[in-house]
């Protein structure tokens, strides 16, 4: 099938106008608890939650990227998130009674330092099986703050 130069041109601005994210994804084995859990009768059939308790957490990381030839190397930013997890034990990391939303702020507040003016989506799911998804926006004000 023959494109016409205006259909050619339609595709070309998609082309161009298109919004580009990479992805990385890692794991890390991790303790945390909630403690609420623990003393909440809303909560008693998970009552167990509010004892520390070990997961591998899933990490999903989406990032803007503004050319296509690797402004971000996929490897080379996944190392760096996976080197801000890094401890000097074999322990598990201790994420006391963080959730994965709030383990996911604060990989957000590392990246933004790092990529700022960017558009981040994480997921941080406990063992790959539930999580928390978070679209965090470029131009949400945060990027001008001093």
């Amino acid at each position: 099938m023959n494109m016409t130069m205006l259909e050619r041109e339609v595709i070309d601005n998609a082309v161009d106008q298109a919004k580009t994210k990479i992805w990385v994804t890692f794991r890390k084995e991790g303790i945390h608890c909630f403690p609420l859990a623990a003393t909440d009768p809303k909560l008693a059939d998970v009552s167990f939650l509010g004892n520390p308790h070990r997961h591998i957490f899933h990490f999903k990381v989406w990032i803007d990227v503004f050319h296509d030839d690797r402004e971000i190397e996929f490897i080379q930013f996944k190392r760096k998130l996976e080197s801000w997890y890094e401890t000097d034990s074999t322990e598990p990391l201790s994420l006391n009674d963080k959730s994965c939303e709030m383990i996911s702020d604060d990989l957000f507040i590392k990246i933004s330092s790092e990529y700022p003016n960017r558009d981040v989506w994480i997921e941080v799911s406990e063992d790959g099986e539930n999580g928390s998804y978070k679209e965090y926006t470029a131009g949400g004000g945060w990027q001008t703050l001093p």
